[in-house]
């Protein structure tokens, strides 16, 4: 009896036994599942973040690049408005101007090198990480699908241990997908530790490598920028503007004796004539007083002559 019962409770103790080893299965897949999921959402993040900061530092710095090409166009009208109000002055002031001038040229000249190499040693690599990112988002799918494939072979042989346990040969050959499934993953979960290792490697080492062309572009710009402003400031400070006021005013003044000359010869024509105005009017005086005088003494004439005859008849009278 004890025997019987016995063996009627062994199957039961076997199916217990099977079942806390499916169970103990189930948890250690459970467990590497979370602890690969933890990792695969990290790897998500480190190839998200770069894609997403390293995507606005190419935009930033395309933007900059863009903006100090579009400086330098600007400096060029500039110096342009500098040459041509420079043929208009004096020389001292045009020599200063063209010299300046000239010292501005340079530094866009630099400020092109600056914006050329900003594209080649900046933008360049950083442009690169957009087709790479997506790259490593395509490998990470793929570990996704491989993981999935391995949780749905692993739902399958549950399903059967629970629902039929008796259907060996269906376990079997569900275990063995599990088996081969869980292989794919592990192998394939290795090679995306490679893969993001080396994407992260290769973005630190290129993060250091494109920061560091930055600075050296621009420090090698600002150097060679400073040299040059240097000559145009000392250009201007010896600028000598007594001596081109000098000149200025030398224009000015035989401006102003040229006005005086023409002021005098007008006012020689106008004393000119007047002198000759008041010749005439005295000749006229002149004419005027011989005539009066002519007419004086011919009435005195006549006055005589009336006298004498007077005298002639009154001599006759006595005579007689």
């Amino acid at each position: 009896m004890f025997k019987q019962n016995l063996l009627l409770c062994r199957p039961t103790c076997l199916g217990t036994s099977a079942m806390q080893v499916m169970t103990w299965s189930l948890r250690r897949s459970n467990s590497a599942t979370t602890a690969r999921d933890a990792q695969v959402k990290m790897m998500e993040r480190t190839v998200a973040n770069a894609e997403k900061y390293l995507g606005q530092f190419c935009m930033l710095l395309a933007s900059y690049t863009r903006k100090t090409a579009r400086l330098r166009d600007k400096v060029d009208l500039l110096i342009k408005q500098i040459m041509d109000f420079a043929n208009t002055e004096n020389p001292e002031m045009r020599r200063c101007l063209t010299y300046f001038g000239e010292e501005l040229s340079k530094v866009q000249d630099y400020r092109q090198a600056q914006v050329e190499r900003l594209d080649v040693k900046v933008i360049g690599p950083l442009k690169a990480y957009g087709p790479l990112t997506k790259s490593k988002r395509v490998d990470i799918k793929k570990f996704n699908n491989v993981r999935n494939r391995e949780m749905k072979e692993l739902n399958i042989l549950q399903k059967m241990k629970q629902g039929n346990p008796s259907d060996r040969q269906g376990i079997s050959r569900a275990e063995a997908n599990v088996q081969k499934a869980s292989v794919d993953v592990n192998h394939t979960t290795h090679q995306l530790e490679e893969i993001i290792f080396k994407f992260q490697k290769q973005k630190l080492k290129d993060l250091k490598a494109i920061f560091s062309n930055f600075v050296t572009v621009e420090m090698t710009f600002h150097a060679k920028a400073l040299e040059v402003y240097t000559n145009a400031f000392q250009c201007l400070n010896n600028f000598d503007e007594g001596k081109d006021l000098e000149a200025f005013r030398s224009k000015i003044y035989i401006g102003e004796l040229e006005n005086d000359a023409h002021l005098t010869q007008t006012q020689s024509s106008l004393v000119a004539q007047w002198s000759a105005g008041n010749q005439e009017k005295g000749s006229e005086e002149e004419l005027v007083e011989e005539e009066e005088k002519q007419e004086d003494e011919e009435e005195e004439v006549e006055d005589l002559q009336d006298v004498s005859e007077e005298g002639y008849e009154q001599y006759t009278k006595i005579k007689k």
